[in-house]
C-alpha cells in the first residue's frame, strides 16, 4: 500500500503545480472564432501605389482609390485601368496632408453625389475640408466644399478625415486635433471633433450643441486626438472610430451623441519624449475606450464585416495597423470588446480596409503600396 500511496501523493502534487503555474492572461484573449473561418488567400491586385488612403466602389463595380498626393485611380475588374480622375481639388500634400478619404452617398445611384475629405491649402496653413462632387465620365464636376474646419492652422499633421453615413443618411466627418491640445476640450473650434451634418453641409437642429452659444453646431462628439478610422454598424445603429494615441493609448471608441472622449485630459499614453501628458486615465464625464492598445499599433482605416463570405468574421471590426503592419480583427459582444486576432502580419503599413459591394475585403497598404484582396478558403 505504501508505494501506491506515494504514487497518489506525487500525482496530487504534480497536478497542483501544473495548475498553479498556468500563466494568467495579461493580453487580450485570442479569437474564439472557428480557426478554419480565418483561413483566407491573400491576392495582391496592384503594387505601384505610393500613399493610398481611401477607396469606394461605383455602381458599375469600378473601384476608386485615392492617393494622398492628389490622385484618384480607377480600377476595373480588380485591375488598374490606367485612368485617373480629373477635376480633383488642389490639396495640401505636405506631412500627413493631402487627398484623403472618399465616400459615395448611400443613394448615389439616384443622386450621383460622392464626397472627398482632404487637407485644403489656405492662407496661414491648411485645414480639413469636405467636398461634394459628381462624376461626369472620368471628371469631377459640380464641386462644392460643404465643410471647412476652422481655425486654419500651420501644422501639417492630424487631419483626421474619415467619412461615414448612418441609416438616416446623416454624414459624419472626423477632424483631427492638429496638435492643439487645449482646444480639443473647447467647443468653439472644429479640431479634435467628430462632426454630424446633412449630406449638403447643413447642420441638423438636433445636434448636441446646436443651441449652445459659442459652440460649433456641427460637433457630434469631442475630446478626440486623431481618429483615422470610422465604421458605421447599420444593424445596431452604432458608430465606431479608432484614433491614434501618442506613445501608447491608441483607442477604439463607440461614438455617441455629445460625449467627451477625454483627450488630452485623460490618456493611456505618454508623449513621444517620455513626458507625462496627463496622470489620469479616468475622469467623471469622460468616456472610456472600448479597447486601447499599449504599445501603439497606430490604427487607421477600418471596416465592419457584414459579408457571408467570411462566416467567422461577421460582425467583427477589421482595423489597419500602420506601426505594427498588420490587420487587427476585433471581435465584439454587445458593443464590448471580446477578443483580438492579428492578420496579415508584416504586410505593410495598413492604411485602409473596406468591404466591396459583393462582399470581399480589400486592404490598402503603403511601404509597399499595395491593393490587396482577401478571399476566404471556407
Amino acid at each position: 500500500m505504501r508505494p501506491l500511496f506515494q504514487t497518489f501523493l506525487l500525482f496530487i502534487v504534480f497536478t497542483l503545480v501544473a495548475c498553479s503555474s498556468k500563466p494568467q492572461s495579461e493580453s487580450p484573449p485570442q479569437s474564439r472564432a472557428d480557426t478554419a473561418g480565418s483561413e483566407f488567400e491573400t491576392i495582391i491586385l496592384y503594387e505601384n501605389l505610393k500613399n493610398p488612403w481611401g477607396m469606394a466602389w461605383l455602381p458599375d463595380d469600378r473601384l476608386l482609390v485615392t492617393e494622398r498626393s492628389g490622385e484618384i485611380l480607377v480600377f476595373e475588374d480588380d485591375k488598374f485601368s490606367g485612368i485617373k480622375l480629373s477635376g480633383v481639388p488642389e490639396v495640401f500634400a505636405k506631412g500627413q496632408g493631402g487627398l484623403l478619404d472618399i465616400k459615395l452617398h448611400p443613394n448615389y445611384a439616384k443622386n450621383g453625389w460622392l464626397y472627398l475629405a482632404y487637407a485644403k491649402p489656405m492662407p496661414g496653413g491648411a485645414t480639413t475640408a469636405l467636398m461634394r462632387a459628381k462624376l461626369q465620365g472620368n471628371q469631377l464636376v459640380e464641386k462644392t466644399d460643404i465643410f471647412t474646419a476652422t481655425p486654419v492652422l500651420s501644422a501639417d499633421y492630424h487631419f483626421g478625415s474619415r467619412i461615414a453615413f448612418d441609416n438616416e443618411n446623416y454624414l459624419f466627418l472626423v477632424v483631427g486635433e492638429r496638435g492643439t491640445k487645449p482646444k480639443v476640450q473647447q467647443l468653439d473650434n472644429d479640431h479634435g471633433k467628430i462632426h454630424r451634418i446633412f449630406d449638403d453641409g447643413r447642420v441638423p437642429d438636433d445636434n448636441p450643441f446646436a443651441n449652445q452659444e459659442g459652440a460649433r453646431k456641427s460637433i457630434w462628439s469631442y475630446g478626440h486626438r486623431n481618429p483615422q478610422g470610422m465604421a458605421y454598424d447599420a444593424e445596431s445603429n452604432r458608430l465606431w472610430a479608432v484614433e491614434h494615441g501618442p506613445k501608447g493609448g491608441d483607442e477604439l471608441n463607440l461614438i455617441e451623441k455629445g460625449k467627451n472622449y477625454g483627450w488630452p485630459s485623460i490618456t493611456y499614453g505618454i508623449d513621444y519624449d517620455g513626458s507625462i501628458i496627463s496622470d489620469k486615465t479616468e475622469m467623471p464625464g469622460m468616456e472610456q475606450p472600448v479597447k486601447y492598445w499599449n504599445p501603439s499599433i497606430a490604427p487607421c482605416g477600418m471596416a465592419l464585416v457584414t459579408s457571408d463570405k467570411y462566416p467567422a468574421w461577421r460582425g467583427n471590426l477589421l482595423i489597419g495597423a500602420l506601426a505594427h503592419r498588420h490587420v487587427a480583427r476585433v471581435e465584439l459582444e454587445k458593443g464590448k470588446f471580446a477578443s483580438e486576432e492579428k492578420l496579415l502580419a508584416d504586410i505593410g503599413r495598413v492604411r485602409h480596409i473596406a468591404q466591396s459591394p459583393d462582399g470581399f475585403i480589400y486592404v490598402l497598404t503603403e511601404g509597399p503600396g499595395q491593393l490587396i484582396k482577401l478571399v476566404s478558403k471556407q
